[in-house]
């Protein structure tokens, strides 16, 4: 397999000239060169532009470490590719089962979420190496009970966790301004379930998680919403800001933290900037998915889109493909739905959307698609194509130079 760090070396950075990308009649074809005589479904990840998304996400940072989010990728090539750079390190994974497999390969994998996983909590008693490397999430007391109740503190190694704490804002016009994850909010609850996780044998307290899902996942620069979306954030920025120093500080003056982390893709900026941090998060924009084409301060390269083919056409003017329902997370609103983008000038129907099989598209350029030609679309965030594909095709200009094994490509599925 092609050795990916060669060809994400930092000394080329971002291209001095306007990237292809950015012109999509010369992009979107030469992919369609590219790779025309694989069948459909296919899924690409051009190089050049992963390379540029990668140097762009560490300009982002400000010089902040980033932890690359692995359910935004589920491409193990693309991960270790990623972690040779300097500027990343660490993983963010999304289970035990999966933070064990990777912990083969990777000395630093803290779990984005808690885990009630029995069977994967025996076998990381069994693995002192993995111990070592991976970090459990908890916000209750539940948790550690959990933990416990599997193998007591004498039977097991001693357990790195972080505390998962809600970097939500509590407006009081509005209400809760965010996704809903830990119930530990104010620098006083934070600290109080610190000095009970250190006061549990077999439990080390390691790190915070802090993750702003109101300004990293939300674009600020697209609809009617999008001046009153700033003004949140805005708000959201400053209140966190000084509530996560003060909770930074009083866990800090409990037990000795390795890990600080914050943020996502959406957000680097802000977290970069933000003193009481050692690490940012970020995943999604290394791949590109549409959902970010809704932020000002930025716009990530389609690093990585995948193309249906033409099976039918029911109407004059409506072309449909097989297949197309990669849906990513969150509401079931347009925001999550794949996104035509080549030929230009399609749209799913408003009653349909993107199915699960097949994908009525409507449009001018619907009208001069035959049976057999391709559409391509990009995904929304960036984990869901990985799990309905077995692979990515790596491409530079007009050749396919690789193929890049997803999680279901390598026999796993873990969520």
């Amino acid at each position: 397999m092609l050795d990916l760090i060669d060809e994400l070396s930092p000394v080329q950075g971002a291209p001095a000239i306007a990237p292809e990308w950015e012109d999509p009649a010369r992009y979107w074809p030469r992919l369609s060169a590219a790779t025309g005589h694989l069948p459909a479904p296919v899924g690409v990840i051009d190089r050049e532009a992963l390379r540029y998304n990668a140097m762009d996400l560490l300009v982002r940072a400000g010089g902040l470490p980033i932890r690359v989010a692995s359910k935004s990728v589920r491409v193990r090539a693309v991960l270790d590719a990623v972690l040779k750079l300097p500027g990343f390190r660490g993983i963010l994974a999304f289970t035990l089962e999966e933070a064990l497999w990777l912990a083969e390969t990777h000395d630093d994998i803290m779990l984005g979420y808690p885990t009630v996983d029995r069977a994967g909590l025996e076998r990381l008693f069994s693995d002192e190496q993995a111990a070592q490397r991976i970090t459990l999430m908890v916000d209750d007391l539940v948790h550690l009970d959990l933990i416990d109740s599997v193998a007591g503190p004498t039977s097991r190694p001693e357990i790195r966790v972080a505390i998962d704490v809600d970097a939500s804002w509590r407006s009081s016009l509005l209400g809760h301004i965010g996704v809903r994850r830990s119930a530990l909010f104010t620098p006083g609850e934070v600290a109080g379930f610190a000095r009970k996780v250190v006061a549990r044998p077999g439990f080390r307290l390691v790190g915070l998680q802090m993750y702003d899902a109101q300004i990293a996942g939300q674009g600020d620069d697209a609809g009617a919403d999008a001046p009153l979306i700033r003004v949140v954030q805005a708000r959201s920025r400053n209140e966190l800001r000084e509530r996560r120093a003060a909770i930074v500080a009083a866990v800090g003056a409990i037990a000795p933290l390795e890990i600080l982390n914050g943020g996502g893709t959406g957000s680097l900026e802000f977290t970069g900037s933000d003193e009481s941090l050692t690490e940012a998060s970020a995943g999604s924009g290394l791949l590109g998915g549409h959902l970010f084409d809704g932020y000002r301060s930025f716009r990530p390269a389609p690093a990585s889109a995948f193309a249906f083919d033409v099976v039918r056409r029911p109407a004059a003017d409506i072309a449909t493909v097989l297949g197309g329902g990669w849906i990513a997370s969150g509401p079931a609103l347009a925001s999550r739905q794949p996104r035509p983008v080549w030929p230009e000038g399609l749209r799913t129907l408003g009653r349909e959307a993107a199915g699960e099989v097949q994908t009525p598209l409507q449009g001018p350029a619907a009208t001069s698609l035959g049976v057999g030609d391709r559409v391509w679309f990009r995904h929304a965030k960036s984990g869901e194509p990985a799990e309905r594909i077995e692979r990515y095709h790596l491409v530079s200009g007009e050749q396919v130079i690789d193929e890049l094994p997803t999680y279901r490509g390598e026999g796993k599925a873990f969520l």
